[in-house]
């Protein structure tokens, strides 16, 4: 859960100090002993043992006594350090309530200059490892833990979305830092909770957009009707962390996948009909 912005506001610079210093720390140990803490932010024993309670009591740091005492920043407390470079910056001004909740990430509505969604990439303990094998992005050896998995995913994202707005019909990407990523709030359910008027117009509307993203060099690698968001009756494309490019290997058949899952659902939903040849065809010819 992320901590919440009046916990954000109200933390002290040294417990600042203290989660930046685990975040760099944890480059080297999976837990960060005590004396590595004190080292890093030169604050006394005690003050850092004050002020590790407070952060684990938030939910920003976690504590391990085996086998020796170390501490180890998790997603509360990354969240937290994402937000208040945001912040520091102009990009969020507040943080809202939670709007979207998936396997990897949790999106929250805030404001910026406007309203926008701020998106926490959260490869976690059980989606880490499936992660590491299935994305070519994250090392297959040395260290990489959770937050750094999390943190090269949102990157990975945001390069996409940049890439492709407004080519594309993406979200508008705003900012990023760490694992969180910030782009114009999308005003409409997902494609799977929708009735569309005109299935086969909307249909055609997604394999152009398809398209448009093939052209550009980009695969989404895992297209849905569950990352396709329905804004005024068209079509955005979410959800671009797994993209790939059209050079690689695989292209050909992640493409035909991304292409078979859309064509499926509208079978399903709709009864309609569209040959997945020609379909492939409208998408790369």
């Amino acid at each position: 859960m992320v901590v919440s912005p009046e916990r954000i506001r109200s933390l002290h610079k040294y417990e600042k100090a203290i989660l930046v210093a685990l975040e760099r720390q944890m480059k080297r140990y999976e837990w960060v002993p005590l004396e590595s803490i004190e080292q890093a932010t030169e604050l006394s024993e005690s003050e850092v043992n004050y002020r590790l309670s407070r952060l684990i009591q938030w939910g920003m740091v976690r504590f391990n006594p085996v086998p020796y005492d170390g501490y180890a920043l998790v997603f509360g407390g990354y969240d937290t350090l994402a937000l208040t470079t945001l912040t520091r910056k102009g990009i969020i001004s507040a943080l809202g309530t939670k709007i979207g909740e998936g396997k990897e990430s949790v999106v929250f509505d805030a404001l910026g200059l406007g309203p926008v969604a701020i998106k926490f990439h959260r490869i976690g303990q059980r989606s880490f490892n499936t992660a590491r094998v299935n994305r070519e992005y994250i090392p297959e050896t040395g260290s990489c833990p959770w937050l750094l998995a999390s943190r090269l995913s949102a990157e990975r994202e945001y390069a996409a979305l940049t890439l492709l707005h407004p080519k594309v019909s993406v979200p508008l990407p705003i900012g990023q830092n760490r694992n969180a990523v910030v782009m114009a709030l999308i005003d409409g359910p997902n494609l799977s909770r929708y009735r569309l008027p005109d299935p086969r117009a909307t249909l055609d509307e997604i394999l152009a957009n398809v398209r448009a993203a093939y052209q550009a060099g980009v695969i989404h690698a895992d297209l849905s009707e569950f990352n396709i968001l329905m804004e005024d009756n068209k079509c955005v494309l979410i959800d671009w962390p797994q993209w790939m490019e059209t050079t690689h290997p695989n292209a050909g058949a992640i493409l035909e996948r991304d292409i078979s899952n859309i064509l499926a659902f509208f079978v399903r939903k709709y009864k309609l009909e569209y040959d997945p040849g020609e379909a492939l065809r409208c998408v790369t010819g």
